[in-house]
């Protein structure tokens, strides 16, 4: 089955679309680049047996890194939000699983789907729109889907962790990369596990 070919100018035509009709749903005006596509996937290991979980992937940015970096389209579990974006990553990534739902209610989207525990979440979703214990909600449901100590990989513009860095109760561990500065605007990666 031929691959539906990406065409940036006509992604971010879309993003920007959706972004004006829906801004807290979608979060941004352009989708990842390149650089932070490929940052993002570095922290998922291709060797880890499981799914990968993606949530809010858009038009597919991250989801190419992914595949990219050697996993096969059968272990990717996309779920957007926006229907548009699901026809497109069905066309553009044959033998992805998509599914159209809440990412933020990952426990019963991808919950009865996963066959075996997850090698790690993938997420783009705007976590800085909704309040502080629906974020820390996802991460401790995302956790409860993997395999211990898997990844929980999040990207935000912001200069803060869009889930708090320290974590009094010792349920997750923290880690950043460096700021992406080849992405608009630049952006940074952030890592949780669960210890």
């Amino acid at each position: 089955m031929v691959r539906e070919r990406r065409d940036p100018l006509e992604d971010e035509a879309r993003f920007l679309r959706s972004w004006f009709e829906r801004p807290l749903v979608t979060g941004a005006v352009t989708p990842s680049g390149k650089m932070l596509a490929r940052t993002m996937a570095s922290y998922v290991d291709p060797r880890v047996e499981g799914p990968v979980v993606e949530l809010g992937p858009g038009t597919g940015p991250v989801t190419e890194a992914l595949i990219r970096r050697g996993l096969a389209p059968e272990r990717l579990v996309l779920v957007e939000f926006n229907p548009g974006f699901c026809e497109l990553l069905r066309r553009r990534f044959p033998g992805v699983t998509v599914i159209q739902g809440d990412a933020y209610n990952i426990r019963h989207t991808v919950g009865d789907l996963l066959r075996r525990p997850a090698a790690a979440t993938i997420s783009s979703l705007p976590l800085f729109t909704k309040p502080l214990d629906q974020r820390l909600d996802l991460l401790n449901s995302a956790h409860d889907l993997m395999v211990p100590g898997s990844p929980f990989v999040q990207f935000t513009y912001a200069v803060v962790p869009p889930i708090p860095a320290r974590c009094e109760a010792g349920s997750y561990t923290a880690s950043r990369s460096n700021r992406v500065w080849l992405n608009l605007p630049p952006a940074r990666v952030w890592v949780y596990r669960r210890p």
